[in-house]
């Protein structure tokens, strides 16, 4: 049995990644969520993370110690050695999925610091820099070239597979911020948060109360909250 060490589903776009694709593809796993507190959570965290991080997942389905599997893509990757359905089964789909992965895993820092994940808040932004605007047109790029390359309604195809679970955090970005993107990939934003896995994770992300004040002072530093959504 699988457990996925989490944290706020408002907050942690990187928990989100490994939950939204165990859930789609129907993988059992027992949810522990650990809340965001204020200053390091590093010490409390490594009471099942070796890194003091989320995401951690353990898996408990053999005997002797439980495996421990740390970091979004390695657990990414260790579930696609057990499940089929990660990535896409055509190999050239599997390597553009995988090198897209990576890059989001590794970059788009500047979409990140100016558009923390925040899911149940919308925010009128009120500086855009450059590097956010560089970001913003690299992942058009991208979706654009992944939809027209494998002509499905996900990035590698028809089916939603690791890549498109690794950009669910964008699309809340995108949604949060306003930001806009060519058509087809707002299309592309709308259909992600359509998926019952997705508005599973969001609603759980609304019904939260904890609030974290370094999370919420980061998602005002570019813009001004126009809405909040999230239960008080």
């Amino acid at each position: 049995m699988y457990t996925l060490h989490i944290a706020n589903k408002n907050y942690s776009s990187w928990s989100l990644r490994p939950w939204v694709l165990m859930t789609y593809l129907n993988i059992p796993f027992e949810e522990s969520i650990s809340p965001f507190q204020s200053g390091s959570n590093w010490q409390s965290f490594r009471n099942f993370s070796p890194t003091g991080l989320v995401p951690c997942l353990v898996d408990q389905s053999v005997e002797g110690e439980p495996t421990v599997v740390w970091d979004s893509l390695a657990i990414i990757e260790y579930l696609a050695e057990q499940h089929s359905g990660v990535w896409p089964d055509n190999l050239m789909a599997r390597t553009w999925a995988r090198s897209a992965t990576a890059e989001m895993h590794s970059g788009f820092s500047a979409l990140r610091n100016q558009c923390p994940m925040s899911c149940g808040i919308r925010v009128a932004m009120t500086i855009q820099t450059e590097a956010l605007q560089k970001d913003l047109a690299r992942i058009d790029e991208l979706w654009t070239q992944g939809l027209s390359m494998f002509g499905g309604e996900f990035l590698a195809g028809d089916q939603f597979t690791a890549v498109d679970a690794f950009y669910v955090p964008v699309a809340f970005r995108i949604r949060s911020y306003g930001l806009v993107l060519s058509e087809s990939s707002m299309a592309y934003v709308d259909r992600l948060l359509a998926l019952p896995s997705v508005k599973q994770w969001e609603q759980d992300a609304l019904a939260e109360t904890w609030r974290e004040e370094a999370h919420e002072q980061e998602a005002e530093q570019f813009g001004t909250i126009t809405h909040d959504l999230r239960a008080q």
